[in-house]
């Protein structure tokens, strides 16, 4: 089944205007927006007074308010004012604290408050664990982040990563129920941050690393792992691998493959690059190649390595393969892109392996042009929405704490990630399963439940 797509650019970018007069001027004020190049959504009336919300999408911010200024200067349109959409949604951040219980009288308050919370209190003094009964503990996580690695955008500290991580809170409990707070915190000193997860475990059922880069990541989590009592699990690597994994399972059932035989190449060696090549070994890839700027990481190199690239060089590459990106993916049946726009074309394609798989996730650009890649792909996912199979982290981390916090679990194991990626497979059906489909759609309901039901199991098995 061939894609659906044409190169034409995509109007992603979502803008409002505010518009007062009459019917016949706004019919005028819409012609005048298609003209200028925008496509004119939803209509909708603020109020009494004639005020009107005029949704529009153009391709970027910026035609956006080009198109602002030329409606403006025409002089035509009484009280135009131009809303950006995005920053409408942000003010006064995306995320709320509620009361379960109201307090109406003065009994309520005598039972949520004192006398009556004392007895709760020393019923958890005397027996710890029950503070995973009696308090937000039992369904709160932390989504905890320094702002070092913020989506594409890289180090622009805590305050800066506060949105992303009350956007993440959302998913959690839109899609799987989980009350999420953020905590985004200064220093980047790996003592510190583990301190401070510590210092806040009290309160705190799970800890979601989040933009925190690497390789500081790695020992950040190992550590966490460690020294506290709940589960850690950081995000862009595990729940990243997850989904993956997924996409290729369902991959290699339709183009017949088998994983044991398969050669991956993968751009990208930071925490994403790493977690997903490691998860594949584990579910039975032999032979990966993982790729950074300087080309193949393979043991003996000395260029540009790092702790973390030196001990997966210790176990990939059985054949020490070098060169650069291109010279390893002759003959690669899988190429996986975790690093940045633009590095492929469609002739190194016709290098790879027959009916290659081509998983190209850099956001917004993808590794190589998906449109292009049609001819010279078996299967095509990226990072991106509008495109078919959209390899994306919603499909792990909501329904993975869900089984965390139902189990009551202590620790994020291996198992549980292979658990989660086989049960987001499966809801693909054999009839289903085609090139455009390999993966389930970001917010579909139903993989938040199967994934919490496949932690449960592994933990229900010891």
């Amino acid at each position: 089944m061939p894609f659906t797509l044409s190169k034409s650019t995509h109007k992603d970018f979502h803008s409002t205007l505010r518009f007062s007069g009459s019917s016949n001027d706004l019919c005028n004020l819409i012609q005048a927006i298609e003209e200028l190049g925008a496509t004119v959504g939803q209509i909708e009336s603020q109020d009494s007074g004639g005020h009107r919300d005029i949704e529009f999408f153009t391709e970027s911010l910026e035609q956006a308010q080009g198109i602002f200024e030329k409606l403006e200067a025409k002089n035509k349109f009484k009280d135009l004012v131009f809303l950006d959409r995005v920053f409408e949604a942000h003010q006064g951040g995306k995320i709320e604290i509620k009361s379960k219980i109201n307090v109406r009288t003065k009994a309520d308050l005598a039972i949520v408050y004192t006398p009556g919370v004392a007895r709760v209190c020393e019923a958890i003094a005397a027996e710890p664990e029950r503070v995973r009964e009696l308090t937000i503990k039992k369904n709160t996580i932390a989504v905890f982040s320094d702002g070092s690695a913020i989506l594409g955008l890289g180090d622009l500290g805590p305050e800066a990563a506060l949105p992303v991580m009350e956007g993440k809170c959302m998913l959690f409990k839109a899609l799987a129920n989980v009350d999420a707070f953020p905590i985004c915190v200064h220093g980047k000193s790996v003592d510190h941050i583990i301190d401070i997860a510590k210092s806040i475990e009290p309160v705190f059922g799970g800890f979601n690393l989040e933009d925190i880069s690497a390789p500081r990541c790695f020992e950040i989590e190992r550590r966490l792992q460690e020294e506290v009592n709940v589960p850690v699990f950081h995000d862009d690597q595990h729940g990243t691998a997850v989904v993956t994994l997924a996409a290729l399972y369902n991959s290699l059932k339709l183009t017949g493959k088998k994983i044991d035989q398969i050669k991956v190449v993968v751009s990208g060696a930071g925490a994403a690059g790493i977690a997903c090549s490691k998860i594949f070994m584990l579910a039975g890839v032999k032979n990966i190649i993982i790729c950074d700027r300087t080309g193949a990481v393979y043991r003996g190199r000395t260029e540009g390595m790092n702790e973390a690239k030196r001990e997966f060089a210790a176990i990939s590459n059985p054949d020490n393969e070098k060169g650069s990106l291109q010279d390893v993916l002759r003959g690669a049946d899988l190429f996986m892109g975790l690093s940045g726009p633009n590095l492929l074309d469609v002739n190194d394609l016709q290098t790879m392996a027959k009916d290659p798989i081509v998983f190209a996730m850099s956001n917004p650009t993808p590794e190589v042009d998906p449109v292009a890649s049609i001819p010279y792909t078996s299967v095509m996912a990226t990072g991106r929405s509008d495109f078919p199979n959209q390899i994306n982290n919603v499909l792990c981390f909501p329904g993975f704490f869900r089984g965390l916090l139902d189990a009551k679990a202590t620790r994020v194991t291996e198992d549980m990630k292979i658990a989660a990626a086989k049960a987001i497979a499966s809801l693909i059906t054999d009839k289903e399963l085609n090139r455009n489909y390999v993966i389930p759609d970001a917010l579909d309901l139903r993989v938040s439940k199967v994934v919490a039901q496949a932690v449960i199991d592994i933990v229900k098995k010891g």
